[in-house]
């Protein structure tokens, strides 16, 4: 792949690769810049209604305009695949920047600032992530935390989805990935709100919840919700208390946390502002 060109895209190298594609450094042609270049993965190749609607949610998310959010460009078709072409952002997934026993306070507490400003700056404007995770947040040499893929996240038929996460998929120990996008789930199941997994839309509250799980990750070390398999994870969404935060962790911040991992939608918080 790299050296082809697609469209005014010249491909250089790959980036790495996931539930959501192919992603490779590429220059754009035309306008003398650095992009990142996201092709879809097969499972995505969907009929003329998603593909109409992957470029509206895309248009959408394009008009972002935010220091924490990786601006979408594009959405385009090669003769093979669909492509998404977005600024390139320099750094490492925050999923790799978190260590055993979490990162300090003040590193949380700011990446969790500004990932709590890109989603009020996004949900004000009426887009919703759908799958936030560490994994989809790129910190950069100087500090800043970047949300990735902003209102892309694949939608899944709810009968599908309800099968899917029931069955026990995977016996992977509690701190491995336990990702349900390549059964077909419109998101990541550890860091989805109950109500999503009893088959809601998302919203703003459940992108969240979602960042009340990082924020608990960033801090301990772990996901709040754990299990070997998909269906335990499930369960302990929807049923278990998260195990208590380090002693370190302050208690009014223990209590942010708890209060954005609340079951009852109604008791979590609304807005990010």
């Amino acid at each position: 792949m790299p050296g082809a060109v697609v469209s005014h895209y010249r491909i250089l190298n790959p980036l790495g690769s996931g539930g959501m594609g192919v992603v490779y450094r590429a220059e754009d042609t035309t306008l003398g810049r650095t992009v990142a270049l996201k092709f879809l993965p097969a499972s995505a190749q969907m009929d003329t209604k998603g593909r109409d609607r992957l470029r509206e949610e895309a248009r959408t998310a394009s008009a972002l305009n935010h220091p924490n959010i990786c601006t979408i460009y594009e959405v385009g078709e090669s003769p093979e695949e669909l492509y998404i072409a977005m600024e390139y952002v320099e750094g490492k997934p925050l999923a790799e920047a978190i260590r055993p026993g979490g990162l300090p306070i003040e590193t949380a507490m700011r990446y969790a600032r500004q990932i709590a400003s890109a989603l009020e700056h996004a949900h004000a404007r009426g887009v919703v992530h759908r799958d936030l995770k560490p994994l989809n947040i790129v910190i950069t040499p100087q500090g800043e935390a970047k949300i990735l893929d902003f209102g892309l996240a694949r939608r899944a038929d709810p009968a599908e989805f309800d099968r899917k996460t029931m069955e026990t998929v995977t016996t992977q120990e509690d701190g491995g990935p336990v990702n349900g996008t390549g059964a077909g789930v419109p998101g990541t199941i550890p860091y989805m709100a109950p109500e999503q997994l009893e088959g809601e839309d998302a919203s703003p509250r459940t992108d969240l919840w979602a960042l009340g799980v990082v924020l608990y990750e960033m801090l301990s070390g772990q996901r709040p919700f754990r299990g070997g398999n998909l269906y335990r994870v499930c369960t302990a969404i929807l049923r278990d208390e998260p195990p208590p935060l380090p002693p370190r962790v302050p208690a009014g911040l223990a209590a942010v946390i708890h209060r954005c991992l609340e079951k009852e939608p109604g008791r979590q918080y609304q807005r990010a502002g």
